[in-house]
């Protein structure tokens, strides 16, 4: 006689929330603008299918995304990207030699930027830059006899991605940050004894063959929300110089590309294309990541 198994379903009860929310604000949208990538649509009309005809006008006659939007959103993710994550180790690393309060106060100053929203925070950087002598920057420089008339900063090609990448650096200590803290403080310090015995010879040693290697969950942590941070950063250069496209395009990203034709063009499906195109080169740093701090069996 056959018993039957009783099926435990209360797992699903769990399951079921983060299911449903992730298909609804994930999985759809990203479906539905694969879809939309292949149509004409102006947000009036009905969708209608174009075929590839979107990512060829992209790559082939948008001149602008080719030869400025594209070689500035590279230059801004691998300053931006690297840097933000090298700065947080390093600083995860050196509050962990302070002592507990110490840390816990710096822990909290380095952090609080990243909690402000980018957009908010430009309002007190465009005070800083601001173009006439009012602004700080230029009546500190006037004021020191460094500059005789104000500069433009914000309106300038020269200037306003260099300033761009500082305020994104200086607001990007984030969760990752916090997760590299933790992991460098959650490391056994026994590990570091036995390394000493076993020939390590300097801090610098002890950070490549101990530390690095012992917490890579929390490396590959940082480095996909680095990633996915750095790509997201687009409207920090439309809040800074208040235009969209910003000034002669020097600041303009993907995200701002993609804006720029979505909302304000109204130009749905060619906005869509773009948003697919971004998302495989997100994608497609996200796996340089996991292959450099993912685990390997």
């Amino acid at each position: 006689m056959k018993i039957k198994k009783k099926i435990d379903w209360s797992h699903w009860a769990f399951l079921g929330p983060y299911i449903i929310l992730f298909t609804a604000f994930i999985i759809i949208p990203v479906v539905a603008a694969i879809y939309l990538s292949f149509t004409y649509f102006n947000a009036i009309e009905a969708p209608s299918f174009i075929g590839l005809s979107n990512y060829v006008s992209l790559l082939t006659q948008d001149e602008v995304f080719m030869q400025v939007v594209l070689p500035n959103t590279l230059t801004f993710a691998l300053i931006v990207g690297p840097g933000g994550y090298l700065l947080s180790f390093i600083l995860a690393w050196a509050l962990a030699q302070v002592p507990k309060t110490m840390r816990t106060i710096l822990a909290l100053i380095i952090y609080s930027p990243s909690m402000t929203a980018g957009v908010a925070m430009a309002v007190v950087w465009t005070i800083i830059f601001s173009g006439d002598e009012t602004g700080y920057l230029n009546s500190i420089l006037i004021t020191m006899g460094v500059l005789f008339e104000p500069i433009q900063w914000l309106q300038s090609p020269h200037f306003l991605m260099k300033i761009m990448i500082f305020v994104t650096l200086w607001g990007s200590m984030g969760v990752g940050f916090l997760a590299m803290l933790s992991g460098v403080l959650n490391i056994d310090s026994e590990i570091y004894e036995a390394g000493y015995i076993d020939g390590i010879k300097n801090r610098f040693q002890e950070v490549i063959y101990i530390t690095i290697p012992s917490m890579k969950p929390q490396m590959l942590f940082g480095a996909v929300m680095a990633v996915v941070g750095t790509f997201q950063a687009g409207a920090i250069g439309v809040a800074l110089s208040g235009a969209n496209p910003t000034p002669q395009y020097a600041g303009q990203l993907m995200v701002n590309h993609l804006e720029d034709y979505g909302f304000i063009r109204y130009e749905m499906g060619y906005a869509a294309a773009i948003s697919v195109v971004l998302l495989i080169v997100v994608y497609a740093f996200s796996k340089v990541a996991w292959k450099l701090f993912g685990e390997k069996d």
